[in-house]
């Protein structure tokens, strides 16, 4: 096995234990577990129904031993695999071997080989095996990595829920908000986001060479083939397409790639925006023992987490609009261009999993600044001019937006002049009080109370 240092991919090198978790589903060792999965699943099938005659249902200790064989499937017995797929130049024939060499111990099995693989097409086997992979590593591994991220951003958001916070609207200073509502707008989103990555059907078929059951009604005419092989996808988890070709088209897949890739785009904004509250002093970094910011310059504490995640979308979302675009397009009933691009999903959703490690563990060094926050919003008493303006429009003093520009637009405005312009206006005494009572850090609106229940 050669070592992590010798690998081509950052996945299997640099970050193969961040992305160790996705291994069990889309290594090939992974993927030909699942095809020998489907394979006797399909067989245990075909005998327990008893319209085909020509195989007898398996008995609880056969059923056993399948259950053991796919338990104990071992690198070893995938390298024996490859070795058949060396002399065959045909993965999923090769385990259809493999099988019929490990069932033949069996004696009630060995009556039963001639229907290992019976009437599937490779793409039976196969399109069932990815939709298992994909299903499953989508609950255990994905959905949980970004519920980790969602949680994280909603604790921050609940912490500094009323931490008053100057927003930059266009870059320039703009109506006050507060720190927490920001880390709940991104918690929300990523929750939508999740949602939709969480209600996609993940589809699979079981119809033959051309998607006709020709094999099928072939060998057994009589059959009720389509409602057996629905059965027998729905028994798997999946939701049963009728209309294929010889492959699955894979719209499903496509689906959920684009809505990985969409709360991929929520992650870079969030990566972006708290770089920037880095740079701008409103979050302070803890710094580790040991680290090193920079090669040169000893004090630098460097936004690498965020960085690094927003690296990783950027691979991640390369890949999946890429096949959420190319594998749902195949020339007439069957191309192999799918196949060899369908192996790369794993790659795509391990750059996505690096993207959501990497920041988490930012957002667990972030340390809100209250005083920079503070002079912020200190610095900036012209962001007060709405709040004044719409006072003033509600009290009929005409051309409030006009009279507020020209004194506030592209300049700054310092207490003193505003407090001067609130006290000359026409409005009620109480109107007046509010105003001249109102500070940057106090117009937030209902900020806190949004950021609290998020």
């Amino acid at each position: 096995m050669p070592s992590p240092l010798a690998a081509l991919s950052p996945l299997d090198g640099r970050y193969a234990r961040t992305a160790d978790p996705l291994r069990g589903y889309f290594s090939e060792q992974a993927l030909i577990r699942y095809r020998v999965q489907v394979e006797l699943a399909w067989l245990q099938a075909l005998a327990a129904e008893r319209a085909i005659r020509e195989i007898r249902p398996f008995s609880q200790k056969s059923k056993s031993e399948f259950s053991r064989l796919l338990k104990a499937f071992s690198e070893r017995d995938a390298e024996h695999i490859k070795n058949i797929e060396a002399q065959t130049n045909h993965d999923v024939k090769a385990i259809e071997y493999w099988l019929r060499a490990k069932l033949g111990k069996n004696a009630q099995a060995q009556r039963a080989l001639e229907f290992v693989h019976f009437a599937c097409t490779s793409e039976d086997i196969n399109n069932l095996s990815y939709a298992l992979m994909v299903r499953e590593s989508r609950e255990a591994v994905m959905l949980p990595g970004l519920d980790e991220l969602i949680a994280a951003l909603k604790a921050l958001a609940r912490r500094h829920a009323a931490l008053p916070m100057l927003s930059r609207t266009h870059g320039q200073a703009a109506t006050p908000t507060t720190l927490g509502k920001e880390m709940a707008n991104f918690a929300h989103r990523l929750s939508r986001a999740r949602g939709r990555i969480a209600r996609v059907a993940v589809l699979g078929k079981v119809n033959g060479a051309v998607g006709n059951y020709n094999a099928h009604v072939a060998a057994y005419p009589g059959f009720a083939w389509e409602r057996f092989c629905r059965r027998f996808v729905e028994g798997l988890g999946l939701e049963f397409n009728p209309y294929t070709t010889q492959i699955e088209p894979h719209d499903w897949l496509a689906e959920l790639l684009d809505a990985y890739a969409h709360a991929n785009c929520v992650l870079l904004d969030l990566d972006r925006d708290l770089w920037g509250y880095i740079s701008l002093g409103y979050f302070a970094q803890k710094a580790k023992k040991g680290e090193v910011g920079s090669s040169t310059m000893p004090h630098k504490v460097n936004p690498i987490d965020f960085e690094n995640s927003e690296g990783n979308v950027g691979i991640a979302n390369a890949l999946l609009r890429h096949l959420a675009e190319k594998l749902p397009v195949s020339r007439w009933q069957r191309d192999l261009s799918d196949s060899t691009a369908q192996r790369n999903v794993g790659t795509a959703l391990g750059h996505t999993l690096l993207a959501y490690r990497s920041c988490l563990r930012g957002l667990a060094k972030l340390q809100a600044v209250p005083a920079r926050l503070s002079a912020d919003l200190e610095a900036n008493w012209e962001v007060l001019a709405e709040a004044v303006q719409q006072v003033m429009r509600r009290h009929g003093v005409p051309d409030a937006y006009d009279k507020l520009k020209a004194i506030s637009r592209g300049k700054r405005l310092e207490r003193r002049q505003l407090v001067q312009f609130v006290k000359e206006l026409p409005i009620p005494a109480e109107a007046k009080k509010r105003l001249l009572a109102l500070t940057p850090a106090r117009y937030t609106g209902l900020a806190a109370e949004l950021a609290k229940r998020i």
